[in-house]
């Protein structure tokens, strides 16, 4: 099902709205400052050709590092970067993927396109620090972090650390 949905989506406006990701990517890239950036956008420009089957998880979330005072400072640049793209290609794109979101919302069966729009209108303000992955492995990366959370605070309060037993 998700193939389908994919290949329908890419047909029917996927394939342009992609294209749009890919520009942004390429300009920010001829810039030092936007090349952070371009690694989001070309992310963002794999969720838009074919969004079925794909959830998008925050850097930190795969790998586990936390807050330190390199992740900090990256995450500061993100944020400076995230500004420069939401005012420049980010009010197009989610023009375009709120626009396209009400056009599939207007018949039941195109409905799941929609949502898969609204995801997109949203994510297209801040792309630096995401990371498209498959729905799987963004619920493993999270129970995962969940786990580590628990077991901290399990730690704090005297207890003994859980495993996840799978």
């Amino acid at each position: 099902m998700r193939f389908v949905g994919n290949i329908i989506w890419f047909v029917f406006g996927g394939a342009v709205l992609s294209l749009m990701w890919l520009l942004g990517a390429i300009l920010f890239a001829l810039t030092i400052v936007g090349l952070p950036l371009s690694r989001g956008a070309i992310e963002m420009a794999k969720l838009s050709a074919f969004p079925f089957g794909k959830e998008v998880v925050h850097v930190r979330e795969l790998d586990g590092k936390g807050v330190t005072a390199v992740t900090a400072l990256t995450g500061t640049i993100g944020f400076v970067v995230n500004v420069i793209w939401a005012c420049t290609f980010g009010i197009g794109l989610f023009v375009g993927h709120l626009v396209a979101g009400v056009i599939n919302c207007i018949f039941i069966i195109t409905i799941p396109f929609g949502l898969q729009s609204f995801k997109l209108a949203g994510l297209s303000f801040w792309p630096v620090g995401r990371r498209v992955v498959s729905v799987e492995m963004a619920r493993i990366a999270r129970e995962h972090n969940a786990q580590e959370k628990f077991n901290k605070i399990r730690a704090k309060s005297g207890g003994t650390s859980v495993v996840a037993a799978k």
